[in-house]
């Protein structure tokens, strides 16, 4: 079984609904195991700074699928959920990312892990270090905390009094 972090973020509507019906779609996937939960956090957009701010999240399953078939389940909830592709950077009804799948380090034309950014993103890595510190990037040999400590993004994250987790059935 590997460990499977996957980020959360919208911008676009009803934000928090958005990451509430992710998780719940995430959770009735078979050959994932929901583990924890990170709070939510109000981020800053990257790259295009001209739209409304995210909210963000993070959260680990126990996987025995490959890390292909669970990036198919997430971009097909995407799809579920209404994400339209628009630019790159720019807002989203949905984005869901497989951050990391234990140690795999993969890179081809379908995935790309661990997610080539996700060391270099607050919104990422402060929701992470909430449910994970210790865990070891396998690309970067470093831990989630200290990975925080040395990152160059100095964008804005705040942790939300809102929930993406609620107590869920399988």
């Amino acid at each position: 079984m590997a460990r499977v972090f996957i980020g959360l973020g919208s911008n676009v509507g009803d934000r928090l609904q958005y990451l509430q019906q992710a998780l719940k779609l995430l959770n009735a996937v078979s050959a994932l195991q929901l583990i924890a939960c990170s709070s939510v956090y109000e981020t800053e957009p990257v790259g295009n700074k001209d739209q409304s701010m995210f909210l963000n999240a993070v959260v680990e399953f126990q996987s025995n699928a490959s890390p292909q078939e669970i990036l198919r389940a997430a971009k097909e909830i995407e799809q579920q959920l209404g994400r339209t592709k628009t630019e790159r950077w720019g807002p989203r009804e949905i984005d869901i990312d497989v951050l990391y799948f234990g140690d795999v380090v993969v890179k081809d034309a379908e995935l790309c892990l661990p997610h080539p950014e996700a060391a270099n993103r607050r919104f990422v890595l402060i929701p992470l270090k909430e449910i994970a510190a210790t865990f070891v990037d396998p690309l970067h040999k470093r831990t989630i905390d200290e990975l925080l400590r040395c990152c160059p993004d100095t964008s804005a994250v705040r942790r939300s009094s809102k929930l993406v987790y609620q107590q869920m059935e399988k």
